[in-house]
């Protein structure tokens, strides 16, 4: 029988939804508070600070202004979007940069992946085909690798000793990123489209606006 009451596993991932921004903020709180933590020192925290609640609440955001209408809150999609924002922050915090080799690496690689998932998830209620939906989810996660590298160059790059580096090392974290973003676009937009609400008659306007 049909219930409008949210389902456990909905509630469930509404937990954790919210428990990732909470954790993201607060250790950003953290690390805004104890700016002389080696793990800290140089990483520009308050650039970190400002922009991930933002970031954190764009989806949100965008539907309630468009989508609430028709398609139920797209949790799964906040979660991984909003995943990559709590990784780095507490990779961060335990000091995971500068212990593990590897560490920066993977997370280009994997979180990239993750934030792509989201994307290919939403592009989901719309009514394009697999390789629109490929080409769509990879043009994000290309623009946005470009746009963190520049960021992170313009905010603690310079002057830093990770200048002597940083041009092999923007190289590899861009291909890891579209590497991670490429897979999750090939693979995730395979999967069969949302089954859609009962308000809904057609989703694929709302995101094509």
């Amino acid at each position: 029988m049909p219930t409008s009451s949210p389902s456990v596993a909905r509630i469930l991932a509404g937990a954790i939804d919210l428990a990732i921004k909470a954790g993201t903020v607060g250790l950003l709180a953290y690390a805004v508070l104890n700016p002389d933590l080696p793990q800290f020192t140089g990483k520009a925290f308050i650039g970190r600070a400002v922009a991930y609640p933002i970031a954190l609440l764009v989806l949100p955001i965008l539907w309630w202004l468009f989508g609430r209408r028709r398609i139920a809150f797209p949790v799964a999609a906040d979660i991984l979007f909003g995943l990559p924002f709590l990784i780095d922050v507490l990779g961060n915090a335990l000091n995971l940069y500068d212990t593990i080799w590897w560490w920066d690496d993977a997370n280009h690689l994997l979180n990239w992946a993750l934030q792509t998932s989201a994307v290919v998830l939403l592009l989901r209620n719309g009514g394009w085909g697999y390789w629109t939906r490929v080409a769509l989810a990879f043009g994000w996660a290309a623009t946005t690798a470009v746009l963190w590298e520049f960021a992170e160059y313009v905010t603690f790059v310079p002057g830093s000793p990770e200048a002597a580096t940083a041009y092999a090392d923007t190289l590899l974290d861009l291909a890891l990123g579209m590497a991670g973003g490429g897979i999750a676009a090939l693979v995730l937009s395979r999967a069969p489209r949302a089954i859609r609400d009962q308000r809904v008659r057609d989703v694929g306007p709302a995101f094509r606006r």
